[in-house]
């Protein structure tokens, strides 16, 4: 067993005063295991959203966040009316994957409830938008009736565990989407109140830990956990708390390598703030996977920051105490020592699109969704198509880190009936879109976010069409170039893994970024700073007519920014912001 190493700061440890604490851990402690005074504050009719001083940040716990249509908040406040508010709900939805049946739930809540729409997430989950209040209980128990919960889909908990899509490894997807479910099941919180709450059962009194493991104060801030399998990083393993990279021989798993301290988030003006790439620090077998787990997650329990939320992510635990430190408190605690890392080889982040063939003898069909919205529109009635799909596949639909929807596991007699469908609705456009389409991503930003500074979701499109006019008219329409976009710095499309990303400023301002890794291996460095449109297409034009010039043979656009001197290399977080 590997000896932890003298702790190099005990003020950081979970024990101190709780007057020293942030006010979100003193919230946590009091909020009797985030129960609060949600159930109280649903009953109050004079309002839209959940009285009572905690409860919109109790009920992150429960997957819901309490937002207001932007759009009309300063109508509404010039007549002096409240804000138009109403519910996001995150589904917990362990490696993206649902059923038929539970495709048709989730369709027939989202046109009661949720304005006609459905969202897939970055993290292969659905969301659902402009729920009020008075359906919240309602949208919930539909929910229930098809198993599945909005448990730890946000708050200071282990969040939505991801899993790679790969049509074609049948065995191996299987096998590594059974341990993210085991694992989803293991890391989350008891949660006593959610079934008391939502579902109306009765509290049981007991004289044991209602959270043995996580305690009254959870953890410090969100933790995310995502298994990869090579050659695909869909899920950009490095982006996460702590990943899992499949190492398979003969096709069958053996075990993992593991990384740790990864994070997208950070905040402008605050330069002590940086998003933060994965370390790999060893290799586990298959059946040490919650063991290492556990040991992992309790070291950020302990030790991660909770007087400073804004520095509380494990990705500065990781920099504050030593990668050294960490990882020998994690062998410490496991009870054994991690075996040196394993050889792997990641190639890209994006989704295959269309008909592929699995190992089983299964067919798959990956069906592009731009930035995720599932809705009807007048070209295209995606919401109808995919309905109309789930009324006869008899297999799965997973989807994917890129927000798109696989139709999995299509038996050979099916193909046919289903690929008509698909024909019949438009869904088969993916040979219409460009690759740098095909490969962008956005968060949902305005009008319902309540940290979007700028647009993002809506925007993105429009500008993809301005930037594919600059690529064709320098030949570079068939390269596959990753371009992301957020409302804010926070990170929840991964922009800073992207070869070309933007982060909102102010309503049309961004940051533009460039030189993140194709296969999200390397951070992006800032390029300019709060600028409009003009000024960013201006920026992509210069370079991209530069890129098809001077590129050499295989050269991706981001490598390129770098060997062309227009941004430095971020080898590690800490010097994303010099």
């Amino acid at each position: 067993m590997t000896k932890s190493l003298p702790h190099p700061d005990r003020s950081r440890d979970i024990s101190q005063p709780l007057d020293r604490l942030s006010p979100d851990e003193r919230m946590k402690v009091r909020s009797d295991y985030l129960r609060g005074t949600i159930k109280e504050g649903l009953l109050d009719a004079i309002t839209g959203a959940v009285s009572g001083e905690d409860n919109a940040k109790l009920m992150k716990f429960h997957g819901i966040y309490v937002q207001d249509d932007r759009d009309l908040r300063d109508e509404r406040r010039r007549q002096k009316l409240e804000p138009a508010y109403s519910f996001l709900i995150r589904l917990r939805l362990p490696g993206g994957v649902c059923t038929p049946a539970q495709w048709r739930k989730l369709d027939e809540l989202a046109r009661a409830y949720g304005n006609g729409s459905l969202r897939v997430t970055t993290r292969q989950t659905f969301q659902f938008h402009w729920v009020l209040k008075n359906d919240l209980k309602d949208t919930i128990r539909g929910l229930h009736e098809v198993l599945i919960d909005t448990i730890a889909a946000c708050g200071d908990v282990v969040r939505g565990v991801m899993a790679s899509v790969n049509p074609g490894l049948s065995s191996l997807h299987a096998e590594v989407y059974d341990a993210a479910k085991r694992l989803s099941e293991h890391a989350m919180p008891n949660m006593r109140a959610y079934h008391e709450i939502w579902y109306g059962e009765e509290r049981v009194a007991t004289s044991e830990p209602e959270e043995p493991f996580l305690g009254k104060q959870y953890l410090p801030r969100k933790f995310k956990i995502g298994f990869v399998i090579p050659p695909i990083n869909d899920i950009d393993v490095y982006t996460q708390d702590l990943g899992f990279i499949a190492i398979a021989e003969n096709g069958r798993l053996q075990g993992f390598n593991i990384t740790i301290g990864g994070g997208m988030g950070r905040t402008d003006q605050a330069p002590e703030t940086y998003p933060r790439l994965g370390d790999v620090i060893g290799f586990i077998p298959k059946d040490r996977l919650l063991a290492a787990t556990d040991a992992v997650i309790g070291v950020q329990r302990d030790h991660g920051d909770r007087v400073t939320r804004a520095h509380a992510r494990f990705k500065y635990t990781i920099d504050d105490l030593g990668l050294d430190w960490v990882k020998a408190e994690i062998e410490r605690r496991m009870g054994f020592a991690l075996a040196p890392a394993r050889p792997f080889a990641l190639t890209t982040n994006g989704d295959a699109y269309g008909w592929a063939k699995g190992e089983d003898g299964r067919h798959h069909f990956t069906l592009f969704v731009e930035n995720g919205r599932i809705v009807n529109r007048e070209n295209l009635a995606l919401l109808d198509g995919l309905r109309a799909i789930a009324e006869v596949h008899q297999g799965t639909f997973r989807l994917t880190p890129n927000q798109n929807v696989v139709i999995a596991d299509i038996p050979e007699k099916e193909k046919s009936k289903i690929a008509a469908l698909l024909k019949a609705y438009g869904l088969d456009h993916r040979n219409d879109q460009s690759l740098l389409r095909l490969n962008s991503m956005a968060c949902v930003a305005l009008p319902t976010c309540g940290l979007a500074m700028a647009e993002s979701e809506r925007y993105l499109p429009a500008l993809v069409t301005r930037i594919e006019k600059i690529l064709a008219a320098n030949g570079l329409e068939q390269e596959p170039i990753t371009i992301r976009m957020t409302g804010c710095p926070n990170g929840c499309a991964r922009p800073y893994v992207a070869e070309i990303a933007l982060t909102g400023r102010a309503p049309g301002k961004y940051n533009l970024y460039f030189g993140g890794g194709f296969f999200g291996q390397r951070l992006n460095k800032m390029y300019l700073e709060n600028v409009g449109e003009e000024a960013i297409l201006a920026a992509i034009s210069e370079i991209a007519a530069h890129y098809a010039r001077d590129r050499t043979p295989g050269e991706h656009f981001g490598d390129f920014t770098i060997r062309a001197g227009y941004v430095k290399e971020v080898r590690a977080g800490r010097e994303f912001n010099d």
